[in-house]
């Protein structure tokens, strides 16, 4: 069985989903895109997922800023505002008579290519929208048991070239570190960045508790999360020490508890890395507090959407 951050509950009600693709909702099944999508030839897209919880789509104004922005930084002109979009993902979980517990992952690409080919000037279509919205529980066995990671050869990359903030199709290097880690026999890959110092995971953001101080990457080269901001957010609004600084793998190894974040699994526990234990490779308290403090945050949000 697959074990990793985005490990979920089996849920049969997924098989019969009806999926956006370009303003029809379709069948699972009957889901489907061109082989001259730009996604699928080079990897040109931008995409975001976010949480419906109790009726609310949790933190959405960030998540539609980070694809305004991924949209913006690419040269993709979006052919819809951000308040047409949630109509359109509010119009596909209705479809599906979605509630709660459910992961929805939006995608664009630049469109359709007249010819294979990475030139933006042979698009003949506009921007390719897909709204894959499913049932999915964290299992609650992840969460408390956590993810071993191994520390992959693969670098996050530099702004210069691609910037780590950006949430694009073109996850080839992050595929590769995975496949690393996994070859290694652990769950998921740490990448450092171009420096040496500890960045970023292959799908998740990482941090380090010691000495009761929170630590996590300067955010230089790693992925832009939405959860890493509500951490370090949580932090602040607590009083709980938490460093954006460089750190390498000797302070990892030394550290009390470590951690990861992401969208869909929250906080995630790392009891180990590169086969070495970290703390008593159990959940730790700090970690422990945070994930009911995030969880707070996210029932707050719930209850302001619901005044509004």
């Amino acid at each position: 069985m697959t074990h990793g951050t985005h490990n979920a509950l089996d849920d049969p009600r997924n098989e019969s989903i009806k999926i956006f693709v370009n303003g029809e909702l379709l069948p699972r099944s009957e889901a489907k895109i061109s082989v001259f999508d730009s996604g699928y030839l080079v990897g040109d897209g931008v995409w975001e997922a976010c949480r419906l919880h109790k009726g609310v789509l949790v933190f959405l104004d960030l998540h539609l800023n980070r694809l305004w922005t991924a949209a913006k930084t690419v040269g993709m002109d979006l052919p819809f505002s951000k308040e047409e979009l949630t109509n359109e993902i509010w119009k596909t979980l209705n479809a599906n008579g979605m509630e709660d517990g459910v992961h929805v992952r939006f995608m664009l690409t630049r469109g359709i290519k007249k010819t294979p080919s990475q030139d933006p000037r042979l698009t003949v279509s506009g921007p390719n929208l897909v709204i894959i919205p499913e049932f999915k529980k964290a299992s609650p066995e992840t969460k408390n048991k956590g993810v071993t990671l191994f520390t992959s050869t693969i670098r996050r990359g530099s702004p210069d070239y691609l910037d780590p903030r950006l949430n694009c199709h073109s996850k080839l290097h992050e595929v590769q570190a995975l496949i690393q880690a996994l070859e290694a026999g652990a769950d998921e890959a740490l990448m450092l960045d171009v420096n040496g110092f500890v960045s970023t995971c292959n799908a998740t953001n990482f941090f380090m508790v010691t000495n009761g101080e929170v630590w996590t990457s300067t955010g230089q080269y790693c992925m832009n999360g939405i959860t890493r901001h509500n951490v370090i957010r949580i932090c602040n609004d607590y009083g709980i020490p938490c460093h954006q600084k460089n750190f390498s793998l000797f302070d990892l190894y030394g550290a009390d508890e470590a951690f990861v974040t992401g969208t869909f699994g929250g906080l995630t526990p790392v009891p180990e890395v590169d086969g070495r234990k970290i703390g008593n490779g159990s959940l730790g308290e700090i970690t422990k507090d945070l994930q009911q403090k995030y969880e707070a945050l996210i029932e707050e949000e719930v209850r302001k959407a619901k005044l509004s």
